[in-house]
């Protein structure tokens, strides 16, 4: 299995929720308001209105044939918006599951 971490802002939380769910990824968790340095500098974990102003980090399970259309789907977002997607083995316990 592979362990899928998408970092975008988050106006771009929904692209990313409707390629997971056209992938038929099983479930996904969203963790927002981070913080972090790249390429285009410090981006700080805060809002003044909605989450839809700082970055959020969506992470996912799926088996490895996934990976590759998750980032087909992601490369014409990362190619107009910051963002980042890493991928790592992971070993699950109710394999089942996903």
């Amino acid at each position: 299995m592979k362990e899928v971490r998408i970092i975008v802002e988050g106006d771009n939380r929904p692209f990313v929720t409707d390629l997971l769910e056209k992938v038929n990824a099983t479930g996904y968790t969203i963790l927002g308001n981070v913080s972090g340095k790249g390429h285009h500098g410090f981006h700080e974990a805060h809002y003044m209105f909605n989450d839809t102003e700082s970055l959020v980090m969506i992470m996912t399970v799926v088996p490895e044939e996934k990976v590759e259309p998750i980032l087909a789907g992601l490369r014409p977002l990362f190619d107009r918006h910051s963002g980042v997607m890493f991928v790592s083995d992971v070993a699950v316990s109710r394999r089942e599951r996903f």
